[in-house]
């Protein structure tokens, strides 16, 4: 079943990570003037100082200590949604009392700023880089 999934989305993300690699390096190859040949050593090097930023960032998430805020909220955040969502709605096998009061509101008010940051800066990302992909 796995390997069902990963057919229909590995030629997907293949050519999501590697195409504009392998685009840029076709058009080195048949680039005929010292402009164009330059315009696409360019471009090779734009490639891979983005994929070198990737790279940066990735480390920077694996480096971030597991007590980080950020961390914590996430582990809450998991262990809330596998209580709730799973073991109790899915499986039918507890039932957890709602939260009320102010501590209800306050817990709303920050999973949602939580999980609402996060998807506002993934989407900014990728708008930004949509843009700047552009110019």
């Amino acid at each position: 079943m796995l390997q069902t999934i990963l057919g229909w989305f590995g030629p997907t993300i293949i050519n999501a990570f590697a195409g504009p690699a392998v685009d840029a390096y076709k058009a080195k190859l048949a680039s005929d003037t010292d402009g164009s040949r330059l315009a696409a050593d360019l471009a090779c090097r734009e490639l891979a100082v983005a994929q070198r930023e990737l790279e940066v960032r990735s480390a920077e998430r694996m480096a971030m200590k597991p007590w980080h805020p950020v961390m914590l909220m996430g582990y809450a955040l998991a262990a809330y949604v596998i209580k709730v969502v799973v073991w109790d709605s899915m499986l039918g096998l507890g039932e957890t009392p709602a939260v009320r009061g102010t501590v209800g509101e306050w817990l709303g008010i920050i999973m949602n700023f939580y999980v609402g940051g996060s998807i506002a800066q993934a989407s900014i990302n990728s708008v930004a880089a949509i843009i700047k992909g552009r110019r």
